[in-house]
Formats: C-alpha cells, sequence, structure tokens
C-alpha cells in the first residue's frame, strides 16, 4: 500500500517525531521516572527497533528465498521433476488428496513446477473437494473435518499478560525502590532500637504507601491491558465474501479455509494464501512481505496469491489454500514482537515537566542531605566522638536520608500522569459504548481541540442506500417507480436501446445478483452498482443470462483517479463491444455519437450535448448522482493487454442516483459550528450535486466557497490562501486533492483536522490528518492502519 500512496499520491511525509529522537529524550530522565511503571501502553522503544529490524530481516529473508526458488526452478527447467506424491493416509480417510503441508510448499516458493504436479489451480481446487462455481460445501460435519486437516485461519495472539506481571512492573520504579530501601532501614534500625510494634510505626507506613501506588498502578495498567485486547480483538472482525454451496456470501475472516473461493477487489487484504482463479487487471502490493514496492501482476501464469498482501487494482477470485500460522504472513508474524502505543502529546508534555521538577527535586535532596550530614559530621568533630557512633547517630543518618527521599517522592507529579491516562482510558471506554473504536489514546486528547472536520460524503453524511429515481434514456427524462408495477419506463424505452441498456448495467458491473439460502433475489456489490442492477431488473431484465450470453474479455475496475469502469465483451459474431460507466461529465467527454428517441445512433451534435448537460445540471440540482453508461463497438482484434478506449463511444443515457441524507446530520453540523468546527465536505460527485447535498446538511452557508477538484489544483499558493478559510465544498476531488487541502489547512493555517474515510482513497487524507477517522469496520483493511479512529457506525453524530 505504501508504494501505492507514494506513486499516485505523493509523498506522505510522517508528521511524529523519530523514536531516535524520542529514544534521546527519555535517557535523560530514566532516574525519576519509569515509562514501564507510569504508563503500560506509551512507546517502548528498544522493541520497537528490535521488532522493526526482525520484521526488515525476515522480508529480506523472505526475498532472497523467493529470488533464489525462482532461480533454482529456472536452472532445473529442463529436468523432468517427479510427479510422485503420497497423500497421507488421515488426509485421504477426510476426502482429500493433497495435505497442509504440501500447499504450504507451493507457496512458499512460487513453485510453478510443483502446481503443474498437481494439474494447476484447478486440479489443487478438486483435490481440495472444491470448485470454481460452487465453492466448498456448508455442512457443518464437512467443515469440521476440514478444520482438523488445514487448520483455522487465525494466527497466535500475544497472550493477556497476568495480573502479578504489573505488579512486577510497577515495583521496577526508581523512586519506590528507594522508599522499599528506606523501609526495610527504618523497620531494622526501628524494631532494634525501640522494640515491636513501636519502632515498627514509621517503617510499616512506607511499606503501605508503596503498596497502595502498586496496586492501583497494576489494576490501572491490567484494565486497560483487557481494554486493548477487546479493541484489537474488536478490529479484526473484518468479513470477506466468498462463494459456498453455489451461493455467494459473506463470512468472518476467521472461517476461511482451504477450497474457499474468494471475491477480492481493489483495497481488499489478501486473507489468506491461494491461488488466483479468475479476474482482470489484478495488481497485488506484496510490499509488507517482501519489501518490494513494486506492485506484481498476478494472472493464470503468476497465480500466487499470498496472505497479508493487499489488491492495489482490479478485482478476481481466489482459491484459498493455506490459512493460519501456515500461511507466509503467519510464518512473519511469529517472529514479531508487538511494541506498545505512542503517549499522548500532554502525557509527552507532563513528563517533561515531571522529569524537570524531579532533577531540581534530586539536586535539593541531595543538597539537603549533604548539609544534614555535614551538621551531624561537625557535630561529631565539635565533640570529639568522631570514631565513636551511637544509635542515635544511625537514626539521624536514616533520618536525613528519609527526608532526602521525601523530598524527591514530594517533587515528582506522581499523581498527574496517572490521572491523564486513567482519564483517557475511561474516555475510550465511553466512547466505545457509541461504537467509537480508539486505536491510540493520543487520539482522545486531539478530538477534543479539532478545528476542522473534512468529511467525505457517500456513507458519512449520506445513507449509503442508493436507488436510481430518474434516468434519461433516449433523449428523455422519466422518472422510475420502485416497482415494475408503478414504473413505466422500460415501456417508453425502444428494444433496441434497452437490450443495450440492460446489457450495459449487468455485465459492466462488480456487483451480482445471487438466491440466498432462502432463495430471495440478493444483490452483493457497491451501493452504486447494486442502485443500476435493481434499476435493470426493474427493466425487465435477466442477470444470469446476460452474463452467460457472452464472453468478457477484460475489466477496468473503478477508480476514484479514472473515475469511469469499463468492460470489453467478445461478440457471438465477431468482433467486440466495449461499455464503460462512470462519472458523467467524463464519459460525455469521450462520446460522439448518442442514441435517440427512436433507437438510432446519430451523431451527437451541440444540441444534443446542451440538453444531456442540462440534464446533468438539473439532476445534481435536485441532490442525485449521476452517472453516463455509453458503448462502443470495435471491428479489428483486441488483445486484453491493452487499455480500454476513453474516446468514440455511444452515449445510450444519464442516470439519476438518489442517496437520501442521514437523519441528524444537519442538527450534528449546526453543533459544530457552535462549538467553533468548521465542517468541509470532500466529494467525488459533481459540483451541483455536491451544493445541493451540502446546503441540505447545512455545510454550505451563503458565504461559503464551493469548488471543483481541477480548479483547485490550478490555484497558486496564494490563490489558496485565500480561497481555503471559506472552502466549504469541494467537488470532483482527487485523493490528492484531498491530501493537500488537510496538509494546509494544518500547516499553513495551524488547524487541528479530523479527517473522515471509508475507501482506500482516503488513506493519505487519513494519515495526514491530526486525527482520522475510518467509518465502518468492514471497509477496507487499508484505512485501520492510517487513522485514530474506527467508526463501527458510518455517520456523523
Amino acid at each position: 500500500m505504501e508504494s501505492y500512496l507514494n506513486d499516485n499520491f505523493g509523498d506522505v511525509k510522517a508528521k511524529n517525531s523519530s523514536d531516535e529522537a524520542l529514544q534521546r529524550w527519555r535517557s535523560l530522565c530514566w532516574l525519576v521516572k519509569n515509562p514501564k511503571r507510569r504508563f503500560r501502553f506509551t512507546a517502548n522503544l528498544s522493541k520497537r527497533f528490535e521488532a522493526e529490524a526482525i520484521r526488515r530481516s525476515n522480508q529480506e529473508k523472505f526475498r532472497v528465498a523467493v529470488l533464489v526458488s525462482q532461480a533454482a526452478l529456472q536452472f532445473i527447467s529442463g529436468l523432468t521433476l517427479s510427479s510422485e506424491y503420497t497423500v497421507p493416509e488421515e488426509v485421504k480417510t477426510a476426502g482429500f488428496e493433497i495435505c497442509a503441508e504440501e500447499l504450504a510448499s507451493i507457496a512458499e516458493g512460487r513453485d510453478v513446477k510443483k502446481l503443474k504436479i498437481h494439474d494447476g489451480v484447478e486440479g489443487i481446487a478438486n483435490k481440495l473437494a472444491s470448485s470454481y462455481d460452487v465453492g466448498i460445501p456448508t455442512s457443518e460435519h464437512l467443515l469440521n473435518q476440514r478444520k482438523e486437516i488445514y487448520g483455522i485461519n487465525k494466527f497466535n495472539e500475544t497472550p493477556v499478560r497476568g495480573f502479578w506481571v504489573f505488579v512486577w512492573e510497577a515495583l521496577q520504579d526508581m523512586t519506590l525502590m528507594i522508599l522499599a530501601v528506606c523501609a526495610f532501614v527504618s523497620l531494622l534500625v526501628g524494631i532494634t532500637l525501640e522494640g515491636w510494634p513501636k519502632g515498627a510505626h514509621d517503617g510499616l507506613g512506607i511499606v503501605a504507601s508503596i503498596l497502595l501506588v502498586v496496586l492501583v498502578t497494576a489494576i490501572s495498567d491490567y484494565k486497560q491491558s483487557l481494554q486493548f485486547k477487546d479493541l484489537d480483538r474488536e478490529k479484526k472482525k473484518i468479513t470477506v465474501q466468498v462463494t459456498r454451496d453455489g451461493l455467494r456470501q459473506k463470512i468472518s475472516i476467521y472461517d476461511l479455509l482451504p477450497g474457499d473461493i474468494v471475491h477480492l477487489a481493489i483495497g481488499d487484504q489478501v486473507p489468506a494464501d491461494g491461488l488466483f482463479v479468475s479476474g482482470f487487471s489484478v495488481l497485488i502490493n506484496e510490499s509488507s512481505l517482501t519489501g518490494e514496492s513494486e506492485p506484481v501482476n498476478v494472472n493464470s501464469d503468476n497465480p500466487f496469491l499470498l496472505s497479508g498482501t493487499k489488491v492495489q487494482d482490479g478485482s478476481c477470485k481466489m482459491l484459498v489454500t493455506t490459512v493460519g500460522m501456515r500461511t507466509q504472513w503467519g510464518k512473519l508474524m511469529e517472529t514479531l514482537i508487538e511494541g506498545g502505543d505512542d503517549e499522548t502529546p500532554l502525557q509527552v508534555k507532563l513528563n517533561g515537566v515531571a522529569t524537570i521538577i524531579g532533577k531540581i527535586g534530586l539536586f535539593f535532596s541531595v543538597v539537603t542531605f549533604s548539609v544534614m550530614m555535614q551538621g551531624l559530621i561537625s557535630r561529631k568533630l565539635h565533640e570529639g566522638s568522631y570514631w565513636i557512633w551511637s544509635g542515635d547517630d544511625m537514626m539521624q543518618i536514616l533520618e536525613s536520608f528519609a527526608i532526602a527521599v521525601t523530598i524527591v517522592v514530594v517533587a515528582v507529579p506522581e499523581g498527574l500522569p496517572l490521572a491523564v491516562t486513567l482519564s483517557l482510558a475511561f474516555a475510550m471506554k465511553k466512547m466505545m459504548k457509541d461504537k467509537a473504536l480508539v486505536r491510540h489514546l493520543a487520539a482522545c486528547e486531539t478530538m477534543g481541540s479539532a478545528t476542522s472536520i473534512c468529511s467525505d460524503k457517500t456513507g458519512t453524511l449520506t445513507t449509503n442506500h442508493m436507488t436510481v429515481v430518474k434516468a434519461c434514456i433516449c433523449g428523455k427524462i422519466n422518472d422510475v417507480g420502485s416497482s415494475k408495477e408503478t414504473s413505466s419506463i422500460g415501456s417508453e424505452i425502444p428494444s433496441s436501446a434497452s437490450s443495450i441498456l440492460l446489457q450495459s448495467i449487468f455485465t459492466n458491473t462488480g456487483g451480482e445478483i445471487v438466491k440466498n439460502k432462502d432463495e430471495k433475489v440478493e444483490i452483493l456489490g457497491t451501493p452504486t452498482d447494486t442502485a443500476l442492477l435493481e434499476f435493470g431488473l426493474l427493466l425487465g431484465g435477466n442477470f444470469q443470462s446476460e452474463r452467460q450470453a457472452l464472453n468478457i474479455v477484460k475489466v477496468e475496475p473503478f477508480n476514484s483517479v479514472k473515475k469511469r469502469m469499463g468492460v470489453v465483451l467478445e461478440l457471438p459474431n465477431g468482433g467486440f463491444r466495449v461499455h464503460s460507466k462512470g462519472a458523467s461529465e467524463i464519459v460525455l467527454a469521450g462520446c460522439d455519437k448518442v442514441i435517440d428517441s427512436n433507437g438510432e445512433i446519430v451523431a451527437l451534435n451541440e444540441t444534443s450535448i446542451n440538453h444531456l448537460k442540462d440534464t446533468i445540471d438539473q439532476f445534481a440540482s435536485e441532490a442525485l448522482r449521476t452517472l453516463c453508461l455509453a458503448y462502443m463497438e470495435i471491428e479489428n482484434e483486441y488483445s486484453a493487454e491493452s487499455p480500454i478506449p476513453t474516446k468514440g463511444y455511444t452515449c445510450i443515457g444519464i442516470v439519476g442516483i438518489k442517496d437520501p441524507v442521514r437523519p441528524g446530520v444537519r442538527e450534528s453540523v449546526a453543533i459544530c459550528r457552535a462549538a467553533g468546527i468548521t465542517v468541509r465536505m470532500v466529494t467525488g460527485d459533481n459540483i451541483n450535486t455536491a451544493k445541493a447535498i451540502a446546503r441540505e446538511c447545512g455545510i454550505l452557508t451563503s458565504k461559503g466557497i464551493a469548488i471543483e477538484g481541477p480548479e483547485f489544483r490550478e490555484k497558486s499558493e496564494e490563490e489558496l490562501l485565500k480561497i481555503i478559510p471559506n472552502l466549504q465544498v469541494m467537488a470532483r476531488s482527487l485523493p490528492l486533492d484531498k491530501h493537500t487541502l488537510v496538509k494546509q489547512l494544518r500547516t499553513t493555517f495551524e488547524e487541528v483536522v479530523a479527517v473522515t474515510g471509508d475507501g482506500t482513497n482516503d488513506a493519505p487524507a487519513l494519515h495526514e490528518a491530526d486525527i482520522g477517522l475510518a467509518m465502518g469496520i468492514a471497509g477496507t483493511e487499508v484505512l485501520p492502519r492510517c487513522c485514530s479512529f474506527v467508526l463501527a457506525i458510518k455517520k456523523i453524530h
């Protein structure tokens, strides 16, 4: 993902101090503060260095292993490998023909030769009692049998440390050690001189104070440890889409088993080791495993997909072969040491104050002890009894030492940092009840000082449940009803145009229409795809027949940069047809023809262009999201390696999709404004749609500025300084635009910026912001690594 962000969105620099700088700072105050004792979850720098060194070492070892295995395979390419493979008896008895170790070895060395011995990907699927279309059976008995043979998709977690471990860590505090020595000496001298129990009063008092501090600290740290464990477990509740028993369904990532057919899309993390089954334009970022920033093209020739890597582009189906600790990611994770979290800004400042005061207290305690000892020695010299020391003299030395220690103890404000830690942990617990998972304690503190919020639109300000409510097909604008009985649009579209429209809807999509276990129709996919598929069903189309009628040659999935999606179909009678859909202005700019009211293809003249542009503006002014659908014919040969054309299309029509604003958003925006927080909306939608929804949410005011991304990018630094203070809406924005806006607000205007996001394209801005809020736990896996909060509910409230 790192290379993806750098290549597409610029070099996003970290804004925190380096570990080396923190290490030097902490080394100055080792005597008066112990990080383990005060802040259980502050950064453990030595462990972090060690973990980073081990991670890099393992990445390099893995990379070398891959290169060596590839070289070895090339060297023996002319030799005949033994095709003999003995299936273990327990595997054969369970109904499978390949063991877990053999599957792991294929993935580990990317062993193409061994894969061929097992008859390729399809042969592996057969040996796992699975198939591309049906997947694995969902019988409880068969699933349990599969788990026994191949294991489950879980990594070994660091066990929760026991309460007594925290007690021991609390006792490591230097101040408590000094107090413990004082208590021991006081008890020894006191009981010797005054007997029991009178002579033990002072010593027992010191012991009681030590026990109180240790218990409070240990209990606090132990509870915080359990909270973070629960939070981490909640954060890992990720669902994936698989095909089982011929039905596409969502399951937990922990329930994946070898033989599962997993559907992956851009932004997803590969959940287990597996093999490529089918897909288009799949680029995998393997930097988390190998350290190589260059993305890897995965296809039938290079079918290996490794756990922990990320889908940078494209979409595909994957056959799961290895899960859990047998995966390459599991083996890497087994060697890593868990590092701590960073201190909050306030904790850093308080520790600085504590260090300074502690040094001053230490200085005066040494001076006080020296003066008192000098007084004792002077008296002994004056009395001529320097070599004669009594019990009273020892008690005086002990009292002097106790006073010196007391000065140190009183000088260091022990309770203040502890109180901050407890209050932040309490705030985190309260936020958990509101479905806000706090990944860094620092975010609790920083969120309280936020002055600006940059929010996306879809799914945050709106419900993200989209439906097509208007459509302009063949030049005529129609309202779309909610059912076939209430909608007449299907009968008003010429049959030739209707067939092209349905083909475009059902083939140029990342969604799918399936029947669930109850035989009810279920639409899977993004909200936009879902809305279009519902529209296609409303027109009387049949998804399965359209998909099976033509062969799909290539798919270019939608992304936030191109703002369009395309598919190339091979026609039965020869030739190819390309369908494109996306942002209305962008797709329409590539059209030179249009389907007229009679269903015939005519040249796109100025009158037609103006009519379509006016339609887009009209839909947008009604807060509708607009999409343009277009197609083109290719008579010559087309190679799947060639890019999908962007010019020469015939416009099929414009659809207007309604995404209602969430209840309570307007009130929440008003509360933010009353608190001095400016809310800005950054979206990829049309400028008119964005303005209409911003007004409905109460974001866009009469003095506010709304601007499009291309115009924003062309502004000079001086112009941006004038625009940004009043900027409230940015439309047709790219991820880089959002990142630039956040960076300007933070650096130039010194604002504390919170950013919300729910897609991979939001990662750069989330990383740059003071507070990053990933909307929805089930979003792409990239986001939780870039944000401070993960909101389990997708709304501003």
